[in-house]
């Protein structure tokens, strides 16, 4: 009540310390292992509250750049920009094309030729190294919008719903925009039982790791502000190059700086085009490692 009282807000609240007393590897346990852990925390000695002063509202209308990372993605190709909406005055959307069997790039070029809104830019890139990830940084690397979105190219999650990650933004209403397929009901299809149990399991373990409620970790839908973008790249280093998807390195960038982290819920449909290409194995190992990381890198310090 205070801290709002004179414009702050609450990030994060975490406990610490729960032997205050220098005991060989006692201490060390229970202060770093056991005192974050849920009911051990209500022993510790420090109750920790981080908070910083309000944004404040950004002026003018922010330019808005769309990555879209392509593989064998053809037949979504137009469909899916011709249903992407006007979300600024400026925008742009940026395609990366990663190496795909089918004609993606003879489609992606036939929409730069004839783009089916005189208000939006499109460009492409031919991605050189591997993985969703690498080709989610060269397009932020080629975007010159202010507002940066990640979208998947297979439609499963509607275009139209962008508008409520742009508005979520530029009301200050959080940092870091997260797509979450956990909330309404999704068509049959769209996500294997043993993937949605799994994904609600993980999003209980991310949201105690991260300090804020982050439910779907790997919905391809994001959006941040650049400049909160080359802020998580600068500190890269910090957890390595440990995510083949990208969708790790930005949330626990955006965690560890403290970035105010929402779930928006999206509705998700079943691919019309093409197959995943995510397996189930390698979805359930991914989240295994990223849990291990989260808890080391950011967790259990």
């Amino acid at each position: 009540n205070q801290l709002e009282q004179t414009r702050f807000e609450v990030i994060e609240r975490r406990t610490a310390v729960m032997i205050p007393l220098p005991i060989p590897l006692l201490s060390a346990v229970l202060n770093r292992l056991l005192a974050p852990l849920p009911i051990l925390r209500l022993l510790c000695v420090y109750n920790i509250v981080v908070a910083r002063p309000l944004r404040t509202t950004r002026t003018g209308e922010p330019s808005v750049s769309i990555v879209i990372a392509a593989r064998n993605e053809a037949g979504n190709i137009e469909p899916l920009v011709r249903r992407i909406p006007q979300l600024a005055a400026r925008q742009e959307v940026v395609f990366v094309e990663g190496g795909s069997s089918d004609d993606t790039w003879g489609a992606i070029q036939r929409v730069i030729a004839k783009p089916p809104s005189s208000g939006t830019t499109i460009k492409a890139f031919k991605q050189q190294g591997k993985g969703k990830g690498d080709a989610v940084r060269l397009g932020f690397s080629e975007a010159s919008g202010d507002i940066l979105i990640i979208l998947d190219a297979d439609i499963s999650v509607p275009p139209e719903e962008l508008t409520r990650f742009v508005d979520l933004l530029r009301h200050n209403s959080c940092e870091f925009a997260n797509g979450s397929r956990l909330v309404y009901p999704m068509e049959k299809q769209a996500m294997q039982f043993l993937n949605l149990i799994g994904n609600r399991l993980f999003g209980v373990a991310f949201t105690f790791l991260l300090g804020q409620p982050v439910r779907d970790t790997l919905c391809g839908t994001k959006a941040l502000w650049a400049t909160d973008y080359h802020r998580i790249a600068n500190q890269r280093s910090y957890f390595g190059d440990f995510d083949p998807f990208g969708d790790f390195d930005l949330l626990f960038g955006a965690a560890r700086l403290h970035l105010k982290i929402r779930d928006v819920p999206v509705h998700y449909k079943e691919r019309v085009y093409g197959s995943t290409n995510i397996s189930r194995f390698r979805h359930g190992v991914l989240l295994l490692r990223m849990t291990l990381v989260a808890a080391r890198k950011l967790r259990f310090v």
